[in-house]
């Protein structure tokens, strides 16, 4: 009975001691492998260890291309000469020398009003200083005579020059009646018929020269120091379009309008087919200059890092910030001006991978200045 006492209790111990090492060998095993990687992560970064390899990145090459310094801006096209025929004085309309739209040579009579009043007042004219002229003749004869005084023959040199002013004015008066085309052009459409009793002032018919045509326009006031007379113009008319129009810059208002801050320009186009029209809306673009061999480089390569302009160029497989400045923009371009030599490699996409100069880099696309893919053969990159 005394032996029975003491077996169930040993019992009991062992089973319980075996448990706990079952558990805590079980908990052991599932910990380890944790346990050792963060060891071996740990082991890592205390010894310096770096990436398992390069970065990855598209690249591109600098190019050169001719680029161009341009304005852009909107204007309106007007004739070279423009004026609408006004009578000086008021009448009944008896001649229209024209047809509606009708070329016409300066000189050519245009409209003529009735005039039988003031010829008949010219002709009158006319013979009273006739008659004054001869009495002159008479006198200056009896003078000579003694026969009258020489108040008398001054009185009628002075009658005869009256009537020479009043023969002249009638003749101003009468010539006042026909309306002459001031330059060759092409009239427009007239308001007026034959009969119609017009005042002076009233608007009866225009006249463009088209031969040539202006295009005014605006440009900023911050430019009035890069633009000069003779600078290239390009003009596109929505009304023609596809077909641009080549001028030259002919004047540059010296008045800055005080408004808008702009500046008025004028161009000069030669027109000889008359296709461009008085009024006409135009899109311009104004050339300030010319550069040949500018370096570009596409947008997405220009990584800004505070009040710098650098890019990611790769180097001997490693990428090295570099420091750029740039120039023009255009059709999501940017030009070098200073940091880069044609045919550098520099970094399009994956920049935010790069944390610092001599990170190694792999090649996975490369780009050419047209931006369409081209094939590269990479080595792999050295390891650090």
């Amino acid at each position: 009975m005394n032996s029975r006492r003491f077996l169930y209790p040993a019992i009991a111990a062992v089973g319980i001691s075996a448990l706990g090492a079952y558990a805590y060998y079980a908990q052991r095993q599932s910990q380890g492998p944790t346990e050792q990687t963060l060891a071996q992560q740990q082991g890592g970064a205390k010894s310096g260890g770096t990436s398992s390899g390069p970065v990855s990145v598209d690249v591109t090459q600098v190019a050169t291309t001719n680029l161009i310094d341009d304005i852009n801006a909107v204007g309106s096209i007007r004739s070279n000469e423009s004026v609408v025929i006004r009578p000086e004085v008021s009448g009944r309309i008896a001649k229209l020398n024209f047809n509606d739209g009708q070329q016409v040579k300066k000189g050519q009579l245009l409209i003529g009003f009735d005039a039988t009043v003031n010829q008949a007042e010219v002709q009158q004219a006319k013979a009273e200083l006739g008659i004054a002229r001869a009495n002159y003749d008479r006198t200056v004869d009896l003078a000579k005579q003694k026969f009258i005084s020489e108040r008398a023959r001054d009185e009628s040199q002075a009658n005869v020059q009256v009537l020479e002013a009043k023969l002249a004015l009638a003749e101003a008066r009468l010539s006042k009646l026909e309306i002459r085309a001031p330059f060759s052009g092409i009239v427009g459409i007239r308001n007026v018929s034959v009969g119609d009793y017009v005042k002076d002032g009233t608007d009866l018919v225009n006249l463009e020269d088209i031969s040539s045509v202006k295009v005014d326009f605006r440009v900023p006031e911050r430019f009035m120091d890069l633009v000069h007379k003779g600078q290239g113009i390009e003009v596109l008319v929505d009304a023609l379009p596809g077909k641009p129009f080549h001028a030259r810059v002919d004047a540059i208002d010296p008045q800055v309008d005080s408004s808008g801050r702009s500046a008025l320009l004028r161009g000069r186009i030669s027109n000889p087919e008359g296709k461009l029209k008085p009024g006409m809306f135009a899109r311009v673009r104004l050339i300030l200059a010319e550069r040949e061999n500018a370096m570009i480089v596409p947008e997405e390569s220009i990584v800004p890092q505070g009040s710098k302009v650098t890019v990611w160029k790769v180097v001997d497989g490693k990428a090295q910030r570099t420091e750029v400045k740039t120039g023009l923009r255009r059709a999501a371009k940017v030009e070098i001006v200073q940091g880069l030599q044609p045919g550098d490699i520099v970094v399009t996409a994956g920049q935010i991978r790069l944390s610092k100069d001599g990170t190694p880099v792999r090649i996975a696309q490369m780009s050419g200045p047209d931006g369409k893919p081209v094939t590269v053969s990479t080595a792999p990159a050295p390891k650090s």
